[in-house]
């Protein structure tokens, strides 16, 4: 199947895949009415037409066709899951990644911070309540700020994003010759895109929360660590915290997602984390 939507089958084939990209067996007669639903009950095509693009997706190996209902092969679930991270952003990479940084430098410049006030007995953190109190605004400060920049910024981004991606799939299918299917087309798209528009903003709202819970998670529980155990076991382990949280499920999450060798990536996250903690330390430590 080519990337570039070209014509109607085109069109029909990508709501296919995103309504198959679970891997359900689904009637032929329940897809024809969700993809008639995407024209807000209107009927944008004929069982025809749907039949001509599944048998297309047949030949290319991307459905089984049992009569009745069709699946997704293990090819087209493929497809189909590439099809919905790139209209829908449905791969929380970047939030899950912006909320382990965020919270786990927190977290070590919190406990960096009370270690060394307990060291020279002064300090906001010569308290444990103080400590507490300290370490919860500025985990809730972080994690609230996480959520309304990946809120507010990712719709407008993701929106920006699928206009673009709109507008070069109207220009790619006005040179459909046939204006019937032209028309067709167009209109499947600009309703088809309505839909992906109100599903951004759901999206959108999933990943602030993936976000923001995310680093007030892996910012609390070394802290809560370092509060609760006597020293120095509670330094050792709230550091170790902070060690597997940044340098192993962070830099095993990123590798995994951006096919990045995990040796690059550990360089590059100890090295973020390293000047950021030295910095946020040097500026609250003056």
């Amino acid at each position: 199947m080519a990337f570039e939507i070209q014509d109607l089958p085109d069109v029909i084939r990508i709501i296919v895949l995103l309504n198959l990209s679970k891997g359900n067996i689904m009637p032929k007669t329940s897809l024809k009415r969700k993809i008639d639903k995407v024209c807000t009950n209107l009927t944008c095509i004929n069982i025809n037409e749907m039949d001509k693009a599944l048998k297309e997706m047949t030949s290319e190996k991307l459905i089984i066709d049992n009569g009745d209902t069709v699946q997704l092969t293990e090819q087209g679930l493929k497809l189909g899951k590439e099809w919905k991270s790139l209209l829908l952003k449905k791969e929380p990479i970047l939030e899950v990644v912006a909320g382990l940084v965020d919270g786990s430098i927190t977290g070590l410049v919190v406990i960096l911070s009370a270690f060394i006030s307990t060291l020279t007995n002064s300090g906001i953190f010569s308290s444990s309540k103080t400590l507490i109190f300290a370490a919860l605004l500025t985990l809730t400060a972080v994690a609230v700020t996480n959520f309304s920049s990946f809120f507010l910024g990712g719709i407008t981004e993701d929106l920006a994003d699928i206009m673009t991606l709109r507008t070069l799939v109207n220009y790619s299918l006005s040179d459909i010759p046939d204006k019937k299917e032209r028309d067709k087309s167009l209109l499947l798209v600009e309703k088809l895109f309505l839909v992906l528009g109100k599903e951004i903003h759901r999206s959108n709202l999933y990943a602030a929360i993936i976000c923001g819970t995310t680093t007030f998670l892996s910012g609390s529980i070394p802290i809560i660590t370092y509060v609760t155990l006597p020293y120095p076991l509670n330094l050792i382990l709230s550091l170790t915290l902070v060690a597997a949280i940044a340098g192993i499920f962070l830099v095993r999450y990123r590798s995994k997602k951006t096919r990045v060798h995990w040796k690059i990536t550990l360089v590059e996250t100890l090295a973020i984390v390293a000047i950021a903690t030295v910095a946020s330390l040097i500026v609250g430590l003056a």
